[in-house]
């Protein structure tokens, strides 16, 4: 069986521009998975650098935890409410709760995917630059797995710049950076169980740009 990158980067050469439409990301994972075509194995610890855009691991991390919502038959998304509350604030596509002109969704809001799609790369760019900003002269060593992690994070809670894992990693502390995102994970005020797999998840890749 080929791997997944040998896979990606063929596509890629037969279709440029692909990789531009984020949820072909996520379709293409299920059609390989189908297809037996396995994971790539784990690769050695990235070197830091400056990074600037979420990574294909990172993206497919937020479309993991966050998914495809509510689909409907005809391949549209719904309007649902917040897990912890059961109502506000109302989530649509990839994790959106606000649209493109920033007004809360609606309980009955429908989405056609290619207005989710473009509203998850509007909104990733949107806290791609908050992270950035929040992290100031500490991007400057900051590895692309980190970065990630801060991304989605950020993506879910909207909170890297109040945050204590921030101030954390600015100092460089990284190991006790990592150990907080699992503090995150509440809403409405109890501990879901969803939100502890997906900061379980953002430290694992956190740590792993950390060495």
């Amino acid at each position: 069986m080929g791997t997944r990158k040998s896979a990606f980067e063929a596509l890629g050469s037969l279709f440029p521009g692909i990789w531009n439409k984020p949820g072909t990301i996520r379709e293409m994972d299920e059609l390989m998975a189908t297809a037996g075509i396995r994971p790539d194995a784990p690769t050695a610890p990235e070197r830091k650098g400056t990074p600037a855009q979420t990574s294909v691991a990172g993206i497919k991390l937020i479309h993991d935890f966050e998914g495809y919502a509510r689909r409907l038959p005809n391949g549209d998304c719904q309007a649902y409410p917040d897990p912890g509350t059961g109502g506000k604030p109302w989530t649509i596509g990839w994790g959106s709760t606000t649209d493109e002109n920033g007004k809360p969704i609606q309980p009955g809001t429908v989405w056609t995917r290619e207005r989710a799609d473009k509203r998850f790369a509007q909104h990733l760019g949107q806290f791609e630059r908050e992270v950035i900003r929040a992290l100031g002269s500490a991007i400057d060593g900051t590895s692309q797995a980190q970065f990630d992690a801060l991304v989605s994070f950020h993506y879910n809670t909207g909170a890297i710049g109040r945050a204590t894992l921030t101030k954390l990693h600015k100092a460089g502390r990284f190991a006790e950076a990592a150990a907080e995102f699992l503090k995150w994970n509440r809403a409405g005020g109890r501990v879901m169980a969803g939100l502890t797999r997906l900061r379980q998840a953002e430290a694992a890749m956190y740590r792993s740009g950390s060495r």
